[in-house]
């Protein structure tokens, strides 16, 4: 891949009779010479950077008008990519702004690819790689907490942190390079500092770890599975939770015979809730596909949660199902919520089995929209069991930036108990320790890493 010459994408959703406005960008040392022989603009405005000028994209020998366009001019280095860059603001749809990107490649451009764009403003120094990621992760954001989390890293919240934990561990490097080349002229070592240093960057690096399970959690959200046997007010729960009519609700067993998926949003976590068929035996084929199909629901389901009636109590019906969700899945990675619905009606507390003593029970009125706040407790106590507590931090990290920082962790902690050997073992692991976070913010990074996080992005972006 070649980051010196120009390229251009359409850098908005396309869609046909859609969006009122369409951008094709082009990024590179040509990009204002294509867009000289596009843009015909009116009333000869001036070309200068950071304008935006009102015109017509023409084809360059045919002289055809193919769109009404504004277009902004951003010069080399205030751009986005520190090049020259320009956009072209088309009217939206399909055909405007393909017309003008195939424009833009007969001149000389070539196709951008995936996340290209944002891996030349990180490679010209505009963003590091914590901001680079916060971008995608800002455009994917289900919910307002995870597109806050995203500006938080974009504004260089997660990758302040980093660079002050790798400047700490490169004085101490430098501090312990020095006494091994100059012993005899340097005042020895303060261990005591030294150490106190060290474990101040492991505790930093413990703390940012943890955040990982909650910035898990708010990029892809959970996956909840309403299950239970007909009848017994699944689909009035959802109802109830989601505020809405998406689910069919009526008095005949089994009578909900696909999946029906809410999203939610609870404390900040995209929720997408399954609602299922009844599961029972049954011979009708319908109604039969749709228990199968609950069944891969339970499967793929992060929590699942058993819905039983509070008037018939439980059933050798509810025994299977509960049995059948079991073997489908480990409960300790997966847990189960019972879910006691229809208290609203003159009821007795039904007897439980003895497995449901340790475990999460919601009573609620799904008819009254009652207990729905207490459901939503015991899902988060479900899910974060003890890890909560991140949920106030700014910056949440991901998967990769959780890896990096748990080689830098273990390499520190071998300095840590390393203080008996000489100097030159600590500075092995010191190094990893900084190659490690280097990774993080890019700093050290291989071109593998780069085209396996920059593919992940969309073209245009």
């Amino acid at each position: 891949m070649n980051h010196h010459d120009t390229i251009a994408a359409i850098a908005t959703a396309i869609a046909p009779e859609q969006g009122s406005v369409g951008i094709v960008r082009l990024s590179g040392s040509k990009s204002e010479v294509i867009a000289r022989s596009l843009f015909h603009n009116s009333n000869n405005q001036i070309w200068e950077t950071h304008r935006i000028l009102y015109g017509y994209i023409k084809h360059p020998v045919t002289k055809e008008v193919i769109d009404e366009s504004l277009m902004l001019i951003m010069k080399a280095p205030r751009s986005f990519t520190r090049e020259d860059v320009i956009e072209f603001h088309c009217h939206g749809g399909i055909m405007p702004v393909q017309r003008v990107l195939n424009l833009c490649l007969e001149q000389g451009a070539r196709l951008a690819e995936a996340g290209e764009f944002s891996l030349r403003a990180f490679l010209n120094g505009r963003i590091d790689l914590t901001q680079a990621e916060s971008i995608q992760e800002l455009v994917g954001a289900k919910s307002p907490q995870a597109a806050q989390t995203a500006i938080a890293s974009l504004q260089g919240k997660l990758a302040h942190p980093i660079r002050q934990m790798r400047a700490k561990c490169v004085d101490i490097l430098a501090e312990i390079e020095a006494r091994i080349d100059f012993d005899d002229d340097l005042v020895p070592l303060n261990l005591d500092n030294l150490l106190r240093d060290l474990q101040e960057v492991t505790d930093q690096a413990h703390t940012l770890m943890a955040t990982a399970d909650r910035g898990q959690l708010l990029r892809s959200g959970l996956k909840i599975a309403i299950a239970g046997r007909p009848n017994v007010g699944k689909s009035s729960l959802l109802n109830a939770w989601s505020q809405t009519d998406r689910a069919i609700v009526t008095d005949l067993p089994g009578t909900t015979r696909d999946v029906v998926d809410s999203q939610l949003i609870v404390s900040g976590i995209p929720v997408t809730v399954l609602d299922t068929a009844g599961i029972r035996a049954t011979e009708d084929i319908v109604e039969k596909i749709g228990v199968e199909r609950s069944l891969i629901s339970v499967k793929s389901a992060d929590l699942v949660l058993l819905v039983i009636d509070a008037q018939i109590g439980w059933t050798d019906q509810d025994q299977e199902i509960y049995e059948l969700i079991t073997d489908l899945k480990t409960d300790g990675d997966h847990p189960i919520i019972l879910v006691i619905n229809k208290m609203d009606l003159p009821t007795y507390p039904p007897i439980l089995p003895s497995v449901f003593e340790k475990k999460p029970i919601v009573y609620t009125a799904a008819a009254l929209a009652q207990g729905i706040d207490q459901l939503e407790l015991a899902i988060l106590n479900s899910v974060h069991q003890g890890s909560i507590s991140s949920a106030n931090l700014e910056v949440a990290i991901n998967q990769r930036q959780k890896a990096s920082l748990l080689t830098a962790v273990q390499a520190l902690e071998r300095v840590l108990g390393a203080i008996a050997l000489p100097l030159d073992f600590w500075t092995i692991d010191l190094r990893e320790a900084i190659h490690a976070l280097g990774q993080i913010t890019g700093e050290e990074i291989t071109e593998s890493v780069l085209d396996t996080i920059f593919s992940k992005f969309c073209i245009g972006k």
